[in-house]
């Protein structure tokens, strides 16, 4: 398939800002069309949407609440409506499970209400959404799910979050397993700690935890967002199509 022919096309739940829009941004400069999600900020989707077509790629800008699952069949209506007006075409060939939101309590301070949030954003949401789209999947595609270095490694205070990425992990060798067979690969992608405004944007802008961040990382600083964009754009390049069900730590090489 030609990309300059055909062009293939991603979509990337929370792709309005932050790693989301990065990721949306590096895969339009290597010829892919994008579908992106936002949760309430329409404008600032409608600006991710014209920095894609700036650089000469077709986008459209959906608003989608991931952690209500009661949605997705609408959705899923909506994208294939999209793909027949914008790409006369009945299916894409990417999905990035990238939609998210972060907590920060002890286990004995964690609320119900926190942890059903993160379960639905994360965990429920990946599942389902990803169940209602699969008709609308390439055979021969590609998806990418999201989970962090945190389920990796253990930092006090994000145990129900990374608690829903290790379910992500699991859940993602399953995809690969149960997609084989349409020739569908599924993999994990795991940022570390990243200067964006994820979290109240605490690696960002607090100097003493940004420089402690840094000084646990092999390659000495905090992750940036051109960095996790750029490893989403080379997961799903031409040549990795033969990696499958594996996690990818994007981290810098923290806490090794």
């Amino acid at each position: 398939m030609s990309a300059a022919n055909t062009p293939r096309i991603a979509l990337i739940t929370g792709g309005s800002r932050g790693l989301g829009r990065n990721a949306a941004v590096h895969l339009a400069r290597q010829g892919t069309d994008v579908i992106l999600t936002y949760k309430g900020n329409e404008a600032e989707a409608q600006a991710a949407v014209r920095e894609i077509e700036a650089l000469g790629r077709r986008a459209v800008a959906l608003q989608l609440d991931v952690g209500d699952s009661r949605g997705f069949p609408a959705f899923a209506e909506r994208v294939k409506a999209v793909l027949a007006s914008h790409w006369q075409r009945e299916r894409f060939d990417f999905l990035v499970n990238n939609a998210g939101m972060g907590a920060h309590a002890s286990i004995a301070e964690t609320t119900e209400d926190q942890f059903d949030q993160l379960f639905n954003v994360h965990l429920k949401g990946t599942f389902f959404l990803t169940q209602k789209l699969l008709p609308l999947i390439a055979d021969g595609g590609r998806i990418i799910n999201t989970s962090s270095g945190l389920a990796r490694f253990s930092l006090p205070g994000y145990a129900a979050y990374a608690a829903m990425k290790g379910g992500i992990e699991v859940l993602t060798r399953y995809m690969a397993k149960e997609l084989g067979p349409r020739g569908i690969a599924v993999n994990t992608l795991a940022p570390g700690a990243i200067e964006t405004d994820f979290g109240g944007g605490a690696v960002r802008d607090n100097a003493q935890l940004n420089a402690q961040v840094a000084g646990l990382t092999a390659l000495g600083r905090v992750g940036l967002p051109d960095d996790i964009g750029g490893a989403v754009a080379a997961m799903l390049s031409e040549g990795n199509g033969w990696m499958n069900g594996q996690r990818v730590e994007v981290s810098g090489g923290m806490l090794l």
